[in-house]
């Protein structure tokens, strides 16, 4: 088997300590088209707050392909990586959606309220095919649905070159696919030390803090003294277990100091400017 360098460009800035640059962008052919050029590092389908569209998405990922770039670039791996915010909250289990969204080629998922070791297990286990208790690298189990044609297919790879890479990263250090989970309760928070210890496979822990801060009675009031304490005592859990932590609004008032402040996985809005992007880069060394 010939060796492939990293897929999941994500995955590859985390690996060498960059910052990560990931922009939501709805299930269309030319969001598609506009975020493959980009400077993203990758994209999150957004399925959770809009209509969960699997034909969609698979023409949205075959879009993404641009036959020069990767000519160019002499890679298989994409610019920009394809990643899907999936509906279901970690409580639902709702493992038949990741089997469906990693069937179609993505390299991540991202499972929003996951709030216990169970649900975060659960969240990891869908994105591994199964193995015998004796493999190494077994916890989390594996319960993820054989058919890799499709997804071996859009990324490049023969079927055992895509079994031997579609595994939960960093728990297979050659994995491409990056589980991230949302922490957006106080339970979640509560149990957040104790997932991060006993569930290897999590690759960025994002902040909800639209959610959070609803619960914490001062809706998308993120200065508030009540809901920034709860934020960053996420940010203090991810750091002491060295699990990248994630902010989904970077804009150009909180970019530097969220940079300064250690989160790895950001999420500017891209689709409307890329200027907090580019801003975001050069704070973090990426220009």
């Amino acid at each position: 088997m010939p060796d492939i360098p990293r897929l999941n460009g994500v995955i590859k800035a985390l690996e060498e300590g960059k910052v990560a640059f990931v922009s939501f962008t709805p299930v269309d052919t030319e969001s598609a088209i506009a975020m493959a050029s980009s400077s993203l590092d990758g994209v999150a389908f957004e399925m959770e707050h809009a209509p969960l569209d699997f034909p969609g998405l698979r023409h949205a990922l075959q879009y993404m392909l641009d036959r020069r770039q990767m000519l160019q670039r002499g890679t298989l791996a994409p610019a920009v990586t394809p990643m899907v915010r999936i509906p279901p909250n970690g409580g639902e289990m709702n493992q038949w959606i990741a089997k469906q969204v990693l069937d179609i080629g993505v390299f991540g998922i991202i499972f929003p309220h996951v709030s216990t070791v169970e649900e975060a297990w659960n969240a990891v286990g869908a994105c591994r095919y199964p193995r015998l208790p004796n493999a190494s690298l077994y916890n989390p189990p594996g319960i993820r649905g054989d058919a890799p044609a499709r997804a071996a297919r859009y990324w490049g790879l023969t079927q055992q070159e895509y079994y031997s890479r579609a595994d939960a990263w960093p728990v297979a250090p050659q994995g491409e696919i990056l589980v991230v989970i949302q922490c957006e309760e106080t339970r979640a928070i509560d149990n957040l030390p104790k997932i991060l210890k006993e569930v290897p496979g999590i690759g960025v822990v994002l902040i909800g803090e639209g959610d959070l801060s609803q619960e914490l009675g001062h809706p998308r009031d993120y200065d508030h003294p009540v809901v920034a304490d709860a934020i960053n005592s996420i940010l203090k859990i991810c750091k002491e277990h060295n699990v990248p932590c994630g902010h989904p609004h970077p804009d150009g008032k909180n970019i530097e100091r969220l940079v300064s402040s250690g989160y790895r996985f950001l999420m500017p809005t891209a689709s409307r400017s890329f200027s907090v992007l580019e801003q975001g880069r050069k704070l973090s060394g990426r220009n």
